[in-house]
């Protein structure tokens, strides 16, 4: 789970990052009070937990696991980062975010990745996921199974985007574990998520992860955001040696999720460097 570790010994630092759960998930999540984890990436030491355990609804922080899933699929050689990925009706009629294609069109693997970090398209997410199944549903059990194997014990998915089903759940310890699953296996895949800005078909998104290029270490990873969930937030930072894992889950706005994230990274990583201008005499 952590650099340096593979394999047998990195499922160590996941069990360090699992250690107290008791329990499946699968009472509905209700959106409320923050719930919050800062994890140290080397070692897996949990440097601060408020309701860490509790149960709330992932939003969009699901397409964590929807690029886990595609990142496994281009990994293994089933598919590559050219390969088209069609628009079914069904995704097509996804609600917003989305890119807007309609049914028929396609879209290849790396946009769909482009288009699921920064725009966060739920129409795409969803080809995505039959693309990879065969159907959504298919795919969100494909997820959940998946999340069991990576040691999240509280989640369970129902859909590819995370756009609203009451029994689609998840805990901040679960999403540490998922944001530093995506970062150890896919370290290439992983500077994705690092992206400011997406063109395509002559438009351009912007990353909805406003930390990126304000906090300084901050390189990824991903927002979310409904009604039940509240405002979301997984973040990766990298500071004067230091790697942190951090989860902001229920912000009663973007700001102040942004503002809770920003008061975590800053207590926990070391200080930022300053920068010197250097003045030519004349």
């Amino acid at each position: 789970m952590f650099r340096g570790l593979r394999h047998r010994g990195r499922t160590l630092a996941i069990v360090a990052l699992a250690l107290g759960l008791a329990g499946q998930a699968g009472s509905a999540a209700v959106a409320a009070p923050k719930a919050a984890i800062v994890v140290d990436a080397e070692t897996g030491k949990i440097l601060y937990s408020d309701q860490a355990d509790a149960s709330r609804h992932p939003a969009s922080l699901t397409k964590m696991m929807t690029l886990y899933m595609l990142f496994t699929s281009i990994n293994s050689g089933r598919m590559s980062s050219r390969t088209q990925i069609a628009m079914s009706p069904h995704c097509a009629a996804q609600p917003p975010t989305k890119l807007g294609l309609k049914p028929g069109q396609t879209i290849r693997a790396r946009d769909a990745i482009l288009a699921l970090v920064t725009k966060s398209a739920n129409d795409v997410a969803c080809a995505v996921g039959e693309h990879i199944s065969g159907t959504e549903s298919a795919f969100a059990q494909a997820m959940t199974a998946k999340a069991r194997q990576l040691g999240m014990t509280r989640t369970v998915f129902r859909n590819a985007s995370g756009l609203p089903d009451p029994a689609q759940v998840t805990t901040a310890r679960d999403m540490a574990i998922l944001g530093k699953a995506l970062q150890d296996d896919f370290p290439r895949s992983f500077k994705y998520f690092d992206t400011k800005s997406f063109r395509y078909d002559g438009k351009t998104y912007t990353n909805h992860n406003k930390l990126l290029g304000r906090v300084d270490g901050v390189d990824g990873i991903k927002t979310g955001y409904t009604r039940a969930s509240g405002f979301n937030l997984v973040c990766s930072a990298n500071r004067g040696g230091r790697e942190l894992i951090a989860v902001v889950l229920g912000g009663n706005t973007g700001r102040a999720r942004d503002q809770r994230m920003t008061e975590l990274l800053e207590e926990y990583l070391p200080p930022e460097r300053k920068r010197w201008r250097l003045f030519r005499r004349r």
